[in-house]
């Protein structure tokens, strides 16, 4: 019986759940906050477009075969009504465990930052804005002499990030001088220790948005340079949680994979998305740490108890968001993988969507996390309805 419905009937029946659920669930108010907060601050969207866009581009000039410009001829979209689209089945198995990264991002680190990063340590090591001797200060009065140990950590990280487009730009010149092995396991190497940087670049970029939310929230002005460098202050307490985050994916995300460069790990692939869930789990169990940390100054036990006090008095409002959260990075993962596969390799087509879908990224993934930081000051004050909250 269903196959006789028109496809309208089927659309306009997502559309009109998609509609009642958006205008009647108890986190509304909030989501209406981040959107008016993207809308002032656009900063904070099209930080996460510019992020995602940057790294598409390094993956589509290293990885896509262009043969010559005729392969990025922007004319391709005029055969699109005979393009294969894939129905829903054929792909939805692509989708789920992104949409859950998606989330999770959120709560922690909501994009690629690679290959920006090189630029981001050149920027730190040479202290633009201030921000390197913002780093010490910062590390210095938090953990006094653990400063110095995190600090090196962090130095010897972006290092990395510097030398991994050297590296891998250089390895078929070194081919003489070390075995295919040798130069696999030095790029892997410094793989795993520019990640370090990479996630601790996205967290913090992820805080300094959070305290723009925070600065809208609160109706207040601030010069750029100066909230860089109290997001920088802000970041050093969050680095307790974000070393254990750290620490949880080199163990039994990174790791694996670098040991199976020297030693035979049979089916090291295929743990990898197991892997991946269960750290996506992880960050959305202890949702609120990486947020708390950076609205207050307390340690990582502090903020574990809040985070279990916020979870008993808000669990129906933090589930509600959860599900609009999953539901939105489900939809536009969905409409990624049917998009692509229609594509198929045309490349020009394949370059604009990408540059589509990064804006379409960055505007969801900017409006989740203004929208969470509403919910959470809401949920943390408890002036649900009690306040007038800011209107531009």
């Amino acid at each position: 019986m269903w196959r006789h419905l028109p496809p309208l009937y089927p659309l306009l029946g997502l559309c009109g759940g998609y509609a009642i659920v958006m205008f009647f669930n108890p986190v509304r108010r909030a989501l209406g906050d981040g959107f008016r907060c993207i809308r002032r601050y656009k900063r904070i969207w099209i930080t996460f477009a510019l992020l995602g866009f940057g790294y598409f581009l390094f993956q589509f000039v290293t990885f896509t075969p262009i043969r010559n410009w005729a392969d990025l001829d922007l004319n391709q979209i005029i055969s699109l009504p005979r393009w294969y689209w894939p129905r829903f089945v054929e792909i939805w198995r692509e989708t789920p465990l992104p949409a859950l990264e998606g989330v999770a991002g959120i709560f922690d680190n909501a994009t690629t930052t690679y290959p920006l990063s090189v630029v981001a340590a050149v920027f730190l090591l040479a202290n633009w804005r201030g921000l390197h001797g913002a780093l010490l200060r910062a590390l210095w009065k938090r953990y006094r002499f653990w400063g110095h140990l995190t600090y090196l950590i962090l130095l010897l990280s972006a290092l990395a990030s510097l030398l991994k487009p050297i590296v891998f730009w250089q390895l078929p010149e070194w081919s003489g001088l070390v075995s295919a092995a040798g130069l696999l396991r030095i790029s892997a190497t410094v793989d795993a220790t520019a990640f370090i940087f990479e996630y601790l670049l996205g967290v913090y970029i992820q805080v300094y948005l959070i305290t723009v939310c925070l600065a809208w929230i609160k109706g207040v002005s601030f010069e750029e340079g100066e909230l860089f460098r109290f997001a920088m202050r802000r970041f050093s307490y969050v680095l307790e949680w974000a070393g254990i985050v750290v620490a949880v994916s080199m163990l039994i995300v990174r790791l694996p994979l670098l040991l199976a460069y020297f030693t035979n790990i049979p089916g090291v692939l295929d743990y990898l998305p197991i892997a991946r869930v269960l750290m996506s789990i992880l960050i959305i169990a202890f949702c609120s740490v990486q947020i708390s940390l950076a609205l207050h100054n307390e340690t990582v036990i502090e903020a574990m108890r809040a985070h279990s006090l916020f979870i008993r008095r808000n669990a129906v409002r933090l589930g509600w968001f959860l599900v609009i959260c999953g539901i939105h990075f489900f939809c536009i993962m969905v409409c990624d993988a049917i998009v692509r596969s229609a594509i198929a390799d045309r490349l020009g087509a394949l370059f604009l969507w990408k540059l589509s879908f990064a804006f379409l990224r960055g505007v969801i993934t900017g409006w989740l996390l203004a929208s969470w930081v509403c919910l959470f000051r809401h949920c943390e004050t408890g002036r649900i309805s009690g306040e007038k909250w800011i209107q531009y």
